[in-house]
């Protein structure tokens, strides 16, 4: 009955339009006035020890970091990089947009900022080439879900605070299922240039010089990750602390290269503030909601329904995946995230799923959920910089949930290419 309320109260808010945040929270307030019997302060009191995590500080430090990064030029220079390095071969542009992204997850760490921060660059270029502008479009959004994948990434961190996971091994674990959704996505973009679906003027290989030249200017960009990445595993500083040494050095880059000046700075600032003021605010209001779910027994009760169904572990993996698919495209990633895992944890624990493992799955999953209509947030990010229809980018976007989703089973079911590099650095 309770827990029937929460999800009821929920749904409802969800309806009418209000924000996540508000939704999470007042849903927890509703279920406890009508029950009565628990007071109210245990919402305030739950929300404030729910951000009370040295982990989050993490959070804005990455989001500045790739806010410098964008505004320090260095975009530009990943993508001039890209275009040396790829650009020659069938689907050219298209290739480059996916390599770029790529190179910019290691900076970014959070899929809106790597569509609308490199993603500009992407489109306009293959706009001015003659490449489709929902084409364009949709290979920018399906490319920018790479961003959490590859670390650093936001919503890792969130996932492991609440998990109570590693997340070093989490950012170790994204390594090679990033690479893997790149060259996915980079055969596709290959298949429908050579199959003619896709019109791709191919640019002339530019030579070793170019190649080389790129590379120099965008070697103090591509040495972001390599630090962030290498102190991870070297263990000389949390991932924490790592984010406040990446973005000193983003600043100290950015007056180096004399592309960014304190009112950049300014406003780097105040993007990093809105955009984790929002975050924060739906983590803080997840906590008494994912309290009620906690109390009314409902990861048993989830359990037992799925095991109800199949006692196969690949089965149930499998029903898992379509729930947050399909959850995926109707809320917000973070607070699916916050809701999920605590209510399927524990079964995964039960079948012998590493928290890793299942974190990397279902970040996944709700990554392609960002790109899954009718909220499809990184949709509505790309068509707008490319000024083109809603129908016209879901129909742009549709041959990419392939490679997409061949990596998802990969994930789901490889547990050891997903734990590889965790696994080789703690051996």
């Amino acid at each position: 009955m309770t827990l029937g309320l929460l999800f009821g109260f929920f749904a409802a808010l969800l309806v009418i339009e209000l924000p996540v945040g508000f939704a999470l929270a007042l849903s927890a307030l509703g279920v406890l006035l009508a029950e009565g019997q628990i007071p109210l302060t245990i919402v305030v009191q739950r929300m404030a020890s729910g951000i009370e995590s040295f982990p989050f500080l993490a959070i804005p430090l990455f989001i500045l970091a790739g806010n410098l990064m964008n505004r320090a030029g260095i975009a530009a220079r990943i993508y001039a990089f890209a275009l040396a390095l790829v650009g020659h071969i069938r689907g050219s542009l298209a290739h480059v947009n996916v390599m770029a992204s790529m190179i910019f997850a290691g900076m970014s760490g959070v899929a809106q900022a790597d569509a609308a921060g490199i993603g500009t660059i992407e489109i306009k270029h293959m706009k001015a080439r003659g490449f489709e502008p929902a084409f364009a479009a949709a290979v920018s959004a399906a490319s920018a879900v790479i961003g959490p994948i590859i670390p650093p990434s936001v919503i890792m961190v969130v996932y492991a605070v609440n998990a109570q996971a590693s997340v070093a091994d989490l950012f170790l674990a994204g390594i090679v299922p990033g690479v893997l959704m790149g060259l996915a996505l980079m055969a596709m973009v290959y298949w429908m240039a050579v199959t003619g679906r896709i019109v791709a003027p191919t640019q002339p290989w530019p030579g070793f010089g170019e190649v080389r030249r790129t590379f120099v200017a965008a070697l103090p960009a591509l040495m972001a990750p390599v630090l962030l990445c290498g102190g991870v595993v070297a263990g000389v500083a949390t991932p924490t602390e790592l984010g406040a040494i990446t973005v000193v050095y983003a600043i100290a880059l950015g007056f180096w290269q004399r592309e960014l000046t304190w009112d950049e700075i300014w406003h780097a600032a105040v993007e990093t503030l809105t955009t984790y003021g929002v975050l924060v605010f739906i983590i803080a209001a997840a906590v008494p909601f994912g309290w009620v779910v906690a109390v009314t027994e409902a990861p048993a009760k989830l359990a037992d329904f799925l095991l109800g169904i199949s006692d196969k572990k690949w089965v149930i993996l499998a029903l898992v995946n379509v729930m947050l698919l399909v959850a995926g495209c109707f809320m917000e990633t973070t607070a699916i995230l916050l809701i999920a895992t605590p209510t399927l944890l524990p079964l995964m624990k039960q079948l012998g799923v590493h928290e890793v493992h299942f974190g990397l799955m279902m970040i996944i999953n709700l990554l392609i959920g960002a790109l899954t209509p009718p909220f499809g947030v990184l949709l509505f990010i790309t068509m707008d910089i490319a000024k083109v229809s809603f129908a016209a980018i879901v129909r742009a976007i549709l041959p990419f949930y392939v490679p997409l989703a061949f990596v998802l089973l990969l994930v789901t079911y490889w547990p050891d290419m997903v734990m590889f590099v965790p696994n080789l650095f703690r051996d």
